[in-house]
């Protein structure tokens, strides 16, 4: 009887942590890079590969990093409220195309809009993974320094552009 007791109060035990891991939302993940420089990193552009693109680019810019994939669901879901950002607000955003294949993300894109100041490959994820991407989609907020203010993970809707990063891109910009 007592050999029962142990590792049924243990399964109990991991129902109980796989449960409260059901309540949390991964989108509320604290990001350990807010307020410090955006990793650096020089990256082919998707369109012309012969050619790179550095964040050093967009010093003294306020800009968002998209990073996204023409496999990616939520990515489809997102890229209007991207677009929007960019063509309707003026919002300057850099696309990160995460382990993708480039002729599928550059038919992604003229199928569905572009609306990236430029799109960069990161083919084997090393840059993702160098600002802590959990998965795709994933958008942070650069400041003009090169300082990350504010990561979004998983799609943006229109609420959290309209309440949340506009409104930030505008505070960062004055």
């Amino acid at each position: 009887m007592n050999r029962f007791i142990l590792p049924l109060v243990g399964f109990i035990v991991l129902i109980g942590f796989l449960g409260f891991g059901l309540t949390l939302k991964p989108s509320e993940v604290p990001s350990p890079f807010i307020d410090k420089p955006a990793p650096g990193f020089t990256l082919p552009q998707l369109h012309t590969p012969e050619q790179t693109f550095s964040p050093e680019a967009m010093r003294g810019k306020v800009w968002l990093l998209n990073v996204w994939a023409s496999w990616c669901y939520a990515c489809l879901q997102e890229h209007p409220v991207i677009t929007e950002l960019a063509k309707t607000h003026g919002v300057s955003i850099v696309g990160l195309n995460y382990k993708d294949i480039r002729n599928e993300a550059i038919e992604w894109l003229e199928r569905y809009g572009n609306g990236y100041v430029v799109s960069v490959s990161d083919t084997q994820g090393r840059v993702g993974i160098d600002y802590g991407v959990y998965g795709v989609p994933e958008t942070f907020v650069i400041d003009k320094a090169g300082v990350i203010r504010y990561k979004h993970i998983g799609a943006v809707t229109e609420s959290a552009a309209r309440d949340t990063i506009l409104p930030l891109v505008r505070e960062l910009e004055q």
